[in-house]
């Protein structure tokens, strides 16, 4: 059987580890070849003695004071010892170096890093910059959709409501509210009315001068002033055309294209107007009030920017208003041929007195049949003529203008030329109720053409001096169907607030289009509403436009000089 034999361990008396040996030649471990020292088979495997205090500086009293310390010196390194090897693994340890896994650092953004040639990181900048740019047009594109269809549906614009917008009326405590109707049923509606007939034509028109037709940005004309001309926005009751009508039994139902017009936008409009409603017998008559808002024409009213409610600010809706309403009557005498030649009606201007220069309008006096009991009598206004085949095509004159290119973002003096449908499609979107209101009114004036007019400031702190761009043509209807704007619709809206106004009893009523929500209510008012008191709802003090000093200094701080000038040409009736 054969047994395990086990070797003799010695002993060492002195110290750790075997005995000590003066001879080299003898082997300290038997089976163990002479100087073959314990060299790790792996780099991780630490082989020898355990530790050796003997030959560090562990009780070194400046070692506390060496930051530096030899790794070597350690008590539990042995890889420079030599009878470990330290003389071969000394090479191969120089050599090794830990693979750094952390990623490069990125390179700091700055004027510096702009013009360095490194072909690895510019482009990686560069794609982050790209998508920074698309996700940011990405956000405006969504914004400027979500916009316009809230405009095309007819909502208000969000950023528009969170403006506190004021009552075109102020809503009295001993009015009565009826009814109230949201604009989200007037879009729902529709109603075909025949073709209208003439009943009378008054006033004398001048004819259009074509050579407005090839102005451009680069030969831009000077917008006149005809401070010499008058021109009359008459209510309903007062025009005694209309009174003379209705004492002829000719109608049930009176108005005049511009009143009418509001209510066949009204799903458009985001400002507060109002429309007195008279019933008399069985007839009814829309009437506004002396100096309403619906004389002056708007100015960004479906704009998502947000214009200065500061009163005596040039840019503010009021002042703008006013602006407008100066620059359109001024347009439409200026682009006339003006030598005396003129086109005259069957009967004068109604509201003109003898040897009084009056603007040059036609008024014609037209008849629709809503149903067998309700006719209806519109006066509507042509404001020139031109020579198509020897026959007499009218023309309504309007004029959009541009106040200051940071609010709409498209600068006319250069998009014009190249770019005239971008300008048309920003001013569709800013003006939304404007324009829909000015192609309703030339639909129901039959006109063959509308003129609009492109007008800017010569300066954009300027706000009295203008000058005209281009003149643009369009036939009302297919220019309405551009504009997304429904004649069957306009219709129903009317023949909707007709029958429900005939179903009210006599007396004097006010529609109210509310200044924060999409609907327009009805109010029961007294009969002497609006005649004493009530023609014109001051303001407060601190809201009102201070007029001039007395001593005769000029009061430019703003433009409030001019706009007090530019107010003495506005129509009165």
């Amino acid at each position: 059987m054969v047994g395990f034999e086990i070797g003799d361990v010695p002993f060492n008396p002195d110290g750790w580890g075997p005995m000590e040996s003066t001879d080299s030649s003898v082997p300290i471990l038997p089976n163990h070849s002479v100087n073959v020292p314990f060299a790790p088979f792996s780099r991780s495997d630490k082989l020898g003695r355990i530790a050796d205090w003997t030959r560090s500086n562990y009780n070194n009293p400046n070692r506390q004071n060496n930051r530096n310390n030899n790794p070597a010196d350690s008590a539990f390194d042995f890889t420079a010892d030599d009878s470990f090897g330290g003389g071969l693994n000394a090479d191969e340890d120089s050599t090794f170096r830990l693979v750094d896994g952390k990623p490069p650092p990125r390179p700091k953004f700055g004027p510096k890093w702009r013009f360095q040639n490194n072909r690895n990181q510019l482009p990686q900048r560069r794609d982050e910059e790209v998508e920074a740019r698309k996700r940011e047009a990405e956000k405006q594109r969504a914004r400027r959709d979500r916009l316009y269809h809230a405009n095309r549906s007819g909502g208000n614009n969000p950023r528009r409501e969170a403006a506190v917008f004021k009552s075109s009326v102020d809503i009295q405590p001993e009015w009565n509210m009826l009814d109230q109707i949201p604009f989200s049923t007037f879009t729902k509606l529709s109603y075909n009315v025949p073709e209208p007939e003439d009943l009378l034509v008054c006033g004398s028109v001048e004819s259009y001068d074509k050579t407005y037709d090839r102005t451009t940005p680069k030969n831009e004309r000077r917008l006149e002033r005809f401070k010499n001309r008058n021109f009359f926005k008459v209510t309903t009751t007062d025009d005694p055309i209309i009174r003379r009508l209705a004492n002829e039994d000719k109608a049930t139902v009176f108005a005049t294209d511009s009143i009418l017009s509001t209510l066949m936008c009204a799903p458009r409009s985001v400002y507060s107007w109002d429309i007195v409603v008279q019933r008399v017998g069985n007839k009814l008559f829309f009437d506004k009030r002396d100096g309403s808002q619906l004389d002056l024409l708007s100015v960004n009213e479906t704009s998502q920017e947000p214009l200065p409610e500061a009163k005596d600010d040039i840019n503010s809706a009021h002042s703008l208003s006013v602006e407008a309403a100066y620059i359109n009557q001024n347009f439409s005498q200026q682009v006339l041929v003006r030598d005396g030649n003129k086109l005259t009606f069957e009967e004068p201007n109604p509201f003109a007195s003898e040897g009084e220069e009056v603007a040059s309008v036609g008024y014609r006096y037209r008849r629709w049949k809503l149903d067998n009991d309700t006719n209806l009598v519109v006066r509507c206004e042509v404001q020139s003529y031109i020579d198509v085949n020897n026959q007499k095509s009218f023309l309504t004159l309007n004029a959009l203008n541009e106040f200051d290119p940071k609010y709409s973002g498209v600068d006319w003096r250069r998009k014009l030329d190249t770019q005239r449908g971008a300008v048309l499609a920003t001013e569709l979107k800013n003006n939304a109720n404007k324009i829909a209101k000015w192609t309703a009114q030339a639909i129901l004036a039959s006109a063959d053409m509308m003129k609009l007019g492109y007008v800017t400031r010569v300066h954009p702190r300027d706000h009295f001096n203008h000058v005209i761009l281009a003149v643009v043509g369009y036939k009302p209807k297919e220019f309405a169907g551009q504009i997304n704007l429904n004649t069957s619709n306009m219709w129903g809206i009317v023949k909707s607030i007709v029958d429900l106004c005939m179903k009210l009893g006599e007396g004097k009523y006010v529609l109210v289009k509310d200044p924060q929500k999409p609907q327009v209510r009805i109010y029961e008012v007294p009969a002497d509403a609006f005649e004493n008191d009530y023609v014109e709802e001051p303001l407060p003090e601190d809201e009102q436009v201070q007029p001039p000093v007395e001593n005769g200094d000029s009061v430019v701080e703003n433009g409030v000089g001019d706009e007090v000038e530019s107010k003495e040409v506005k129509a009165e009736a």
